[in-house]
């Protein structure tokens, strides 16, 4: 048994974390750091885990009692963390931010299509943007046979839960329900590691925001000279392998995955283009199921440990 500690506790993914973490056969979680919401049992702040456990947020912490720890604050609050706090030599870690996504100070991006191996001899992961992941499965089979030669035009929308816990103008019910709007276009921060990941500068990104609470639709054209049979058995073939990304036969839907750490992958071609159409859950594929999954790995878990969720068509 593994023990688990987790800091920044009180946000969506968090929420997600420790759901997934008390159901896990392998983790007990020792600590959930929230200095907000210290001595407040978590599932007052987490209503859906009422009744799985009667653990308290905590204002400290001892990072050499757990095995693993998983950084759940705000982007850039990762490395503020380490700079304040030394790092035990045996700790493992999963950070949920960007801090450390272009894998400098010995951190390896967790994206286990395409590091798989690489991540199960890692001690610090850093887990992928819910964007990224989404755009970057629709995109890495070309990329590694060497088919990614055009533009790679993205459209792609995300539930509310994208933007995190604290309301703004842009995630309050009463403006998001029944509205979709566009932002960060073309400029959008998961650009970078997509880019860099795919070895591929040509990737056009509009991001939307839906009037729903979570997932992730990502929408992909770019010019393939493959004929559309041919296509979808080299994402076959690239995904053969993979836990949790699957190619459909069929159009997806958000709803496929929807509170699953599946990933869906259509291809279709349409006047010499492709067409990809990727869905995740953002706050489970996209975050904290991902988290999971590197766990697993760098522990030497089964990588579903914990993970088989499944959607439901309602």
């Amino acid at each position: 048994m593994i023990r688990a500690g987790i800091i920044g506790g009180a946000g969506y993914t968090a929420g997600e974390l420790i759901r997934i973490l008390l159901n896990h056969p392998g983790v007990q979680i020792a600590f959930v750091l929230s200095e907000s919401s210290a001595g407040k049992y978590l599932w007052e702040v987490h209503q859906g885990i009422f009744g799985d456990t009667d653990l308290k947020f905590s204002d400290s912490f001892d990072l050499d009692a757990v095995d693993v720890l998983f950084l759940c604050s705000g982007h850039g609050k990762s490395a503020s963390f380490w700079q304040e706090h030394p790092l035990p030599s045996t700790l493992k870690v999963v950070d949920l931010a960007q801090d450390y996504r272009d894998e400098h100070d010995g951190y390896v991006y967790g994206l286990p299509e395409w590091q798989r191996e690489k991540i199960k001899g890692a001690r610090l992961i850093a887990n992928p943007g819910c964007f990224a992941t989404a755009i970057q499965l629709g995109l890495l089979p070309l990329a590694a046979a060497g088919l990614l030669r055009s533009e790679a035009d993205v459209t792609a929308i995300t539930g509310s839960t994208g933007a995190g816990v604290k309301p703004g103008a842009t995630t309050h019910f009463s403006w998001r329900n029944d509205n979709v709007s566009t932002y960060k276009v073309f400029s959008h921060q998961h650009l970078l590691e997509i880019r860099r990941n795919l070895g591929w500068e040509k990737i056009n990104f509009v991001p939307m925001r839906g009037d729903f609470s979570r997932g992730i639709f990502a929408s992909i054209t770019t010019d393939c000279s493959l004929e559309e049979g041919e296509a979808v058995k080299l994402f076959e073939d690239y995904y053969s392998g993979a836990a949790f990304t699957f190619v459909s036969p069929s159009p997806v839907d958000l709803k496929d995955v929807v509170n699953t750490n599946k990933a869906l992958v259509h291809v279709e071609k349409h006047d010499g283009k492709l067409v990809i159409s990727t869905v995740i859950d953002n706050l489970l594929k996209g975050a904290s199921g991902q988290a999971v999954q590197n766990m697993n790995l760098i522990f030497g878990f089964p990588e579903d440990c914990g993970l088989r969720l499944k959607a439901s068509a309602f």
